[in-house]
């Protein structure tokens, strides 16, 4: 079986920017959000707390820094791309990329200073790579 390429893979996104307080964090990831959306990807949706603190109104409480994003197999070369370019804006940004395909599970994280150009291509070649095949499986 071939990979639907019309089927989006679903990732979810954390990012975090060092000693950022909670209402710049999410500033931030509202900011991105946007950038995201701005790029055409599927969607991009908040994170919804699996636990929202005590008093607090579940629809109301997001993960700082999380977003869901679905996204077409062609299209995640280019995001990654993006969010590596995000992440060199400022210093302390990191980001987390987690995917769950059926029984396989996979996560990228990116520091801009913790690795070079070649392992970020390697590690997105191998990204996409999972995903295809996982689709493929199914």
């Amino acid at each position: 079986m071939t990979q639907d390429k019309s089927s989006p893979n679903y990732l979810r996104l954390q990012i975090s920017a060092g000693e950022m307080d909670p209402e710049r964090l999410d500033l931030l990831t509202r900011q991105l959000r946007q950038e995201l959306l701005d790029l055409e990807v599927e969607s991009v949706d908040f994170i919804q707390e699996d636990q929202p603190p005590e008093g607090a109104k579940a629809a109301d409480v997001v993960t700082l820094g999380a977003l869901a994003i679905a996204v077409l197999p062609n299209f995640l070369p280019k995001l990654i791309e993006f969010l590596q370019s995000w992440s060199l804006r400022a210093e302390g940004r990191k980001v987390k990329v987690k995917s769950q395909v059926g029984d396989r599970a996979i996560e990228l994280e990116y520091t801009p200073d913790a690795m070079s150009q070649q392992e970020l291509k390697t590690l997105v070649e191998t990204l996409t790579s999972a995903l295809a095949d996982s689709q493929a499986g199914e």
